[in-house]
Parts: structure tokens; sequence; C-alpha cells
């Protein structure tokens, strides 16, 4: 398939900014106090995509195991600090341990089969598709753990007495909170398969459309795409199950008692964001 990509001038990309002004232009109209939100995450969008866009440049022309394996390292930073803004407030620092720890394990097993048995990648570091491949398994796994701490916090919180209940029964921190790791889990999967079941029809996904635009063979962009949405299906499964089984049981003490209190709850806010 010839290779017929286009490509933008600054001109082009200028006008694509005419969506923002008009955004911009309803939520004062409807006077949604957005703006200043809008207006910052743009200017972050921007600069970041500017700066990882001449980063790449060298990256692709200067292959380096130590520097992909040091932007991997970076990205997963990053997004274990972005779980942490984006979960409730007031989260003990032991979570956040759970949450730093079932990322590190559960996305770099997951990148590891990925890169070394089904892409087989020569060499192991090739930028070209470790970046990039390793960028959409960390966002959305990201986004899972996201939804099953806060589901977790909320179901500790909501079902306080049934667990308590249960304690008072005989039964052990793990059966007492079975159904609240069970409904966190789950909740923090549904984005995953929602996206599984609208693609292809309903929508095309970011990578399948840029391979196509990049002038690649649809049947090779599917090909792709496939092996990444299961990659990403199992990647956040198997990090969100980590964190769920380490992190259940912060909440009890040794003598298998409830530590939840008023003060541990997790105060009212503005909903969380999943973008």
């Amino acid at each position: 398939m010839e290779d017929n990509a286009l490509d933008f001038t600054l001109w082009q990309v200028g006008l694509a900014y005419i969506f923002l002004l008009i955004v911009l232009l309803i939520v004062h109209l409807k006077k949604i106090p957005r703006k200043k939100f809008l207006i910052i995450s743009s200017l972050r969008m921007t600069l970041q995509l500017i700066i990882v866009g001449y980063v790449l440049v060298y990256v692709l022309d200067n292959p380096n195991p130590f520097i992909t394996s040091g932007i991997i390292l970076i990205m997963l930073t990053f997004a274990i600090f972005n779980v942490y803004q984006r979960t409730k407030p007031t989260i003990k620092l032991d979570l956040k341990k759970m949450i730093a720890l079932a990322m590190l394990i559960g996305v770099s097993i997951n990148l590891i089969y990925f890169m070394f048995v089904i892409l087989q990648l020569d060499p192991w570091y090739d930028p070209q598709y470790f970046i990039p491949v390793s960028g959409m398994i960390i966002g959305k796994t990201m986004t899972g753990v996201s939804l099953g701490v806060n589901n977790l916090l909320t179901g500790m919180k909501d079902k306080k007495d049934q667990v308590e209940g249960a304690l008072m029964l005989g039964a052990s921190p793990k059966i007492a909170a079975k159904s609240i790791v069970n409904d966190a889990f789950d909740e923090a999967m549904l984005p995953t398969m929602n996206a599984m079941i609208g693609m292809g029809i309903v929508f095309l996904p970011g990578m399948m459309t840029g391979q196509i635009i990049a002038g690649q063979s649809p049947l090779v962009a599917v090909k792709y795409q496939l092996s990444v949405m299961l990659g990403v299906l199992g990647t956040v499964a198997v990090t969100v199950l980590i964190f769920l089984h380490l992190a259940y049981k912060i909440f009890f003490n040794e003598r298998q008692q409830f530590l939840l209190t008023k003060r541990d709850l997790p105060k009212e806010k503005q909903p969380v964001r999943y973008d």
C-alpha cells in the first residue's frame, strides 16, 4: 500500500484550536466553572506533545536500550502519580504503596510478555514499537487502577456495617471484603470491556486509525490493534487484581478488626474524571 500520509502545516494545526474556542464559549454561556481547567489542560497537552515529539525524533533515530527503558520507567512513574491524583483524598500512605507496587509488577510482567513473546521485537528495545505500545497499555491500566482504588474505598465506606457484621459472625477479612473486592474489580474492567464491544463498528481505535492514515494496510492495522487490545485487557486485569488483593488487607489489623473510621473515610468532592 502506497505511503500517502497527509502532513499538517502549523497553520492547519492552529485551525484545530477553533474547537477549543467553541467549548470555551459554551462553558462561558452556561456559566460552568471549567474555563480555567480547559485552558490549562489544553496548554499542557500542547506543550507536552511538542516536547514528546522532539524527544521521540531523537530516540527513534538513536535506538538505545537504556533510553527506551528509562522512558518506559518515566511513563510508569507519571501514571502512578496520576492514579494518586485521580483517587479520592485522604488515602493512606500504605494504599499508595499498594498502588505503586501493583502497577510496577502488573505492567512489567505483561509488557515483557507482550514485547518478547507476541511482538518478538529485534532488537527488543526498538523504540518505534516499544514506546507507543507501552504508552497505550500503561494509560489504560492507569484508568483501571484508578477505578479500582475509588471503588474499593467507596465499597469499604458504604458496606462498613456489612463487613463488621461478617467479622462478628466469624468470617475472615478476605471473606468479609470479598464482595467489595469483586465489585471493585468489575467496575475497573468495565471501560476496557466497553471499548472492546464497540471497537470496529462504533469506532476505529486510535492505533488502527493512525496506522491506516500513515498508509499501512488495514489488515495489518487490525492485527496490531487486536494484539494491543488483548494486551491492555490482560494488563488491566492482572494489575487491578494484584492491587485489590494487597489493598483490602490494610483495612484490617492483626486481630482481624475493621480499621475504617470516620477519619479514614474519603471526604466528598467533585466527581473523579477518567479522561
